[in-house]
């Protein structure tokens, strides 16, 4: 049970924590729906099942210890970040009436605000790290495979639920009408932010 709580605490600290994950989350609610927030959440939390599945296989190691595979992993998603901090920067505002006649242009579906979700957690490096240092240093060689899949399991739907929260957060309309208003400048800003935390990436080493 301590050690339960121990990784619990560490993922809440985890998820909690400002970064990338957390602003698909909100443009994908700000700028689209509630339902697509909620679908972007999901996205992220079957990335996570993908970290704790390589990380049990022993992949996970092999990719810390890689330089080409981890250097692979972070360009690649240092690139699909800064893409799209683009697309944010250089989204069109849209008024009520334009939204409502060109709906299906301008949208996104649930299934692509899920996708945008899964790659951005899939691709991040340090996600991966994360996982690697949890299961190596705080989870126990001894553990049994089921336990150490029940913990995955765990810290897959509680990323859901958290970033479904934040979703619900930012679709309430008094946050929504404020947006509204600032679109064009908050797009532009959580986009820059996107571009940032991609180079950050990019730049970064493994230690």
């Amino acid at each position: 049970m301590s050690t339960f709580l121990t990784i619990a605490l560490i993922h809440l600290l985890g998820v909690a924590s400002p970064g990338p994950d957390f602003l698909i989350v909100t443009r994908n609610t700000l700028t689209y729906s509630k339902r697509c927030g909620i679908a972007t959440a999901l996205g992220l939390g079957l990335g996570i099942l993908v970290h704790v599945g390589y990380t049990l296989l022993g992949i996970g190691l092999l990719i810390s210890k890689s330089i080409v595979l981890f250097n692979t992993i972070k360009y690649v998603g240092a690139a699909y970040l800064i893409f799209i901090g683009w697309k944010a920067m250089t989204h069109r505002k849209t008024t009520m009436k334009e939204s409502f006649i060109d709906k299906k242009s301008e949208d996104i579906t649930p299934m692509q605000a899920m996708r945008i979700g899964f790659l951005t957690n899939v691709l991040n490096p340090k996600v991966s790290l994360f996982f690697l240092a949890l299961f190596t240093q705080v989870i126990r060689p001894e553990t049994p495979l089921w336990l150490q899949t029940f913990y995955g399991l765990y810290m897959s739907f509680a990323t859901f639920v958290w970033f479904s929260g934040v979703a619900s957060l930012f679709s309430l309309s008094s946050i929504k009408r404020g947006f509204a208003r600032i679109q064009t400048a908050a797009e532009r800003m959580m986009g820059a932010v996107l571009i940032a935390l991609g180079l950050k990436i990019a730049l970064s080493s493994r230690e």
